[in-house]
């Protein structure tokens, strides 16, 4: 691909519109969902709007950003958006939560695309320097829909009506399809290519095994060691064993397996992966605490998060600026410093915490995770050959969703059971049947303040315990970023580029 006949300013602003608006998509509805329920009657299901729609996102990214790269990112990105409006409409219109959970699938579907393809297709129209600049600023971005979502839900349950918070996807999503439309012009060779079938339908399987696991204990109270789940895991196991036979002797596999010789993909699908299981448990369920150790609103304590982005956002940027200058193993290493030092902080956790030793531990644990704010996307596109982007950023993205979801869900099984456990000596001094659900539901008012302090303890000591395991893990990630290679990002060689070119 050439940058020639691209209108740059349109398809970022493309781009931007589309993904600000898939995120903004999944605030909004979580401010939506208790009256969804209520109006559908469906709060048996209410785990699963989330869970369907995660299990389509993760599923289909691979597939996704492998056809992206036989048969072009602009008709892949905008069936993607097509997909997303799709799955709108039918979620908008749903007479029933089953008609809602077929909505939300094809949703996630179309979602799984918007990402990845996004961060290809600004690789394939910008020069390295100004893509280090721009992706640098993505995941900062992405905070404006955690900020907008509640009031922008809010606002349309209290004032239009719940359909609104999905059909509003559709002008939105139209827009900025058309946008980019307009601005990027892509030629495509006429060969015909082949799709691995096999592999895909193998993968989705094996994906849908494993991510079936998580589902199932957040919704339906199974545990990891439940038969069901050992029997889902070990199947993943199975399908994925298979899947490496069937990749190895594909034409056009889904996921090329000599992506694993790259020495940069493979760290990076290990560092994301490492991260996401090891620190999303932890941060997502802060607000727990701040809500019922130290007396926050859930906005307040939700806010109080923003410390981390305030951190960052800086860092971000200034990797950006950074990332084409020093050797990016260079960059990581120091960066990965001081998220050790932030979990440390928080492993301290107690009754007395203050708010400003809330937001100093976020803001340091911002200001090192904000080197993977684009470094990590930008390190893989330039470790691989053009045509193979597409597969090779959802791959390491696909990691960073396993991780992420697995991580949640054992972080949130683990404080279950350490909350459960403390409290379990002050059984006989709670209201009856208070300490079986002061774990999912939080202390409950009326406490009296001696026994309230008792109570705030054991949740103290359990979120120390969790945020010791992440502690852990940023130390494994810190060890990882020395096995990045030791050089410079530098636009690669023309030889390196031949793929499809754009043309006006």
């Amino acid at each position: 691909m050439t940058e020639r006949g691209n209108n740059k300013t349109l398809v970022l602003t493309g781009l931007l519109i589309g993904l600000i608006f898939a995120e903004l998509d999944e605030t909004v509805v979580s401010t939506a969902m208790p009256t969804i329920i209520r109006e559908l009657h469906g709060l048996s299901l209410y785990g699963w709007v989330a869970g369907i729609y995660m299990l389509a996102v993760t599923m289909f990214m691979p597939i996704i950003g492998k056809l992206a790269d036989l048969y072009g990112r602009k008709r892949v990105y905008l069936s993607c958006m097509a997909l997303f409006i799709t799955g709108s409409i039918v979620s908008g219109l749903a007479p029933s939560m089953t008609w809602l959970l077929i909505g939300r699938g094809i949703q996630g579907i179309g979602a799984g695309g918007l990402m990845p393809l996004a961060l290809v297709i600004i690789g394939d129209t910008y020069p390295l320097e100004q893509r280090a600049k721009i992706q640098s600023l993505f995941g900062p971005l992405m905070i404006l829909p955690q900020l907008l979502g509640p009031t922008v839900g809010g606002y349309l349950v209290g004032h239009v009506n719940w359909h609104w918070v999905f059909l509003i996807n559709i002008p939105v999503g139209l827009v900025a399809a058309a946008v980019l439309a307009k601005g990027m012009r892509e030629s495509r060779g006429e060969e015909k290519r082949s799709i691995d079938w096999a592999g895909a339908f193998t993968l989705v399987l094996g994906l849908l095994s494993l991510l079936m696991a998580p589902v199932l204990i957040d919704n339906q109270g199974l545990s990891w060691s439940s038969p069901l789940i050992i029997g889902l895991l070990v199947i993943a196991a199975l399908l994925f064993i298979i899947l490496i036979r069937i990749e190895s002797k594909a034409k056009e596999p889904i996921i090329p397996l000599h992506l694993f010789r790259n020495r940069n993909v493979v760290v990076l699908s290990l560092l994301v992966f490492t991260l996401m299981l090891g620190i999303m448990g932890g941060v997502a369920l802060f607000p727990f605490f701040a809500q019922n150790v130290m007396g926050l609103t859930p906005t307040v304590s939700g806010y109080l998060m923003l410390a981390f982005m305030a951190g960052a956002v800086p860092s971000s940027i200034l990797n950006g600026f950074l990332i084409t200058r020093v050797a990016y193993r260079s960059l990581f290493i120091v960066s990965f410093i001081l998220p050790i030092v932030g979990f440390y902080l928080l492993t301290q956790l107690n009754v007395e915490t203050t708010m400003m030793y809330i937001i100093v531990s976020f803001f340091i644990l911002g200001l090192g995770l904000g080197a993977l704010f684009g470094g990590d996307n930008l390190i893989v596109q330039e470790s691989v050959k053009k045509e193979h982007s597409g597969i090779a950023l959802s791959t390491v993205q696909l990691f960073q969703a396993l991780g992420a979801t697995i991580g949640l869900s054992i972080f949130g099984s683990l404080l279950s059971r350490n909350i459960s456990s403390g409290v379990l000596s002050l059984k006989d001094q709670l209201p009856e049947g208070t300490a079986e659900h002061i774990a999912t539901d939080g202390i409950p008012a009326g406490i009296a303040p001696e026994l309230l302090n008792k109570v705030q303890t054991a949740f103290s000591e359990s979120f120390q315990s969790i945020y010791t395991i992440s502690l852990v893990f940023v130390i494994i990630a810190f060890v990882i970023c020395w096995f990045l290679k030791k050089e410079v990002l530098s636009k690669k060689e023309p030889e390196n580029e031949a793929v499809p070119t754009m043309s006006a």
